[in-house]
């Protein structure tokens, strides 16, 4: 199961590489981020996410990032 605040941590730190990203599973848009890392574009996408994923429930982080792990409702 992929935990929340690793993946916040991961986007506010290492977010402009994409890491957060591989760590969820999304391996396509990580590497995306690796891309065009040198941009700037996906750290400032990244700073986005860790707000994204401080302020989403845990219910609805489990739903769409554990659920093919078997998580249920």
């Amino acid at each position: 199961m992929k935990s929340k605040t690793t993946a916040a941590l991961l986007a506010l730190f290492l977010g402009g590489l994409g890491i957060h990203r591989f760590y969820l599973g999304q391996t396509i848009t990580g590497i995306l981020y690796l891309a065009f890392c040198w941009t700037f574009i996906p750290s400032f996408i990244a700073l986005i996410d860790f707000f994204v994923f401080i302020f989403m429930s845990e219910h609805r982080f489990n739903f769409k990032y554990n659920f093919q792990k078997g998580f249920k409702h």
